[in-house]
């Protein structure tokens, strides 16, 4: 699914060039500029490639606040929101962050929420993942190889109904977690793993 993702995402933004007439760089993201030079994708476009500024990624995502005890939505929000720092979660307990993208599509995650848990005052992460019910043993193996904070938590669930991973995990539990973080560094740390997960599982297959 990911090869197949990022390769079409390649050759969308090479027709769009073409249609432009364009003869310029692709500036993609670090994870995807990696992704694609390891598997060969246009290999001949590779001495092309240029990173983009990883804090530009959600720009113009789908942000809702919610109410955590009736789901309602408090708001919708746009960019500015992302650099509230995340504590913002730790004094409104009461809400969570929802937030849509195409990234979150590209690597097979359903739209990625995020609160500060109310009891322990860890922040939560929780998605859908697609991936086969047959990966179980590669994902459980990356996030025990990959959670390393002594309070490393998760919860992953298959979902037969709807073919999505329930997956909830502790953002404390990221090696380069900062409490100092925006929401936005959060959520780029957040794909970053989530990245490497599928990539990584999707290899194992």
């Amino acid at each position: 699914m990911l090869l197949k993702n990022v390769t079409n995402y390649i050759e969308k933004l090479l027709a769009e060039r073409e249609q432009m007439n364009e003869v310029q760089e692709l500036a993609l993201f670090e994870e995807e500029k990696a992704y694609v030079e390891k598997h060969h994708i246009r290999h001949e476009e590779q001495k092309n490639l240029i990173v983009k500024d990883s804090m530009t990624r959600f720009q113009g995502a789908y942000i809702e606040r919610c109410d955590k005890e009736s789901d309602e939505i408090i708001a919708e929000e746009s960019d500015p929101f992302l650099e509230k720092p995340i504590s913002y979660f730790k004094t409104h307990k009461e809400e969570f962050m929802y937030m849509e993208s195409p990234w979150f599509d590209l690597i097979g995650a359903d739209a990625v929420s995020f609160e500060a848990d109310s009891v322990f005052g860890t922040y939560d992460v929780m998605l859908g993942l697609k991936l086969p019910k047959k990966t179980e043993n590669a994902i459980k193996t990356y996030l025990t190889n990959n959670l390393h904070k002594e309070e490393a938590s998760y919860d992953l669930m298959f979902n037969s109904s709807d073919g999505l991973w329930d997956f909830n995990f502790s953002l404390n539990s990221l090696n380069e977690y900062h409490e100092e973080w925006t929401i936005n560094e959060a959520y780029c740390a957040i794909y970053h793993f989530l990245f490497q997960l599928v990539a990584t599982v999707e290899a194992k297959v």
